[in-house]
């Protein structure tokens, strides 16, 4: 049983450290589809840069938010 318990929390914080990896991504997705006006298919202009701004904003959110976790669950040991 602690060993399971022990998985359960191993399992918990390494959902925010991926997160902020999943957050990374986000926004270098969101520079590529910027840059070369691709995302599965070819991509208008503006298309391509509300696309890929919407894609950075929501990593710069992730990021943010996997960072207060983490602060606060440093803050709560």
């Amino acid at each position: 049983m602690l060993l399971f318990l022990f998985f359960l929390y191993f399992c918990y914080m390494m959902f925010k450290w991926l997160s902020l990896v999943a957050g990374l991504f986000y926004i270098v997705l969101g520079i590529v589809v910027m840059v070369y006006r691709f995302f599965f298919t070819i991509l208008d202009p503006i298309v391509a840069y509300a696309l890929g701004g919407v894609f950075a904003l929501y990593g710069i959110f992730r990021i943010y938010r996997a960072v207060s976790e983490i602060k606060k669950n440093r803050n709560e040991e």
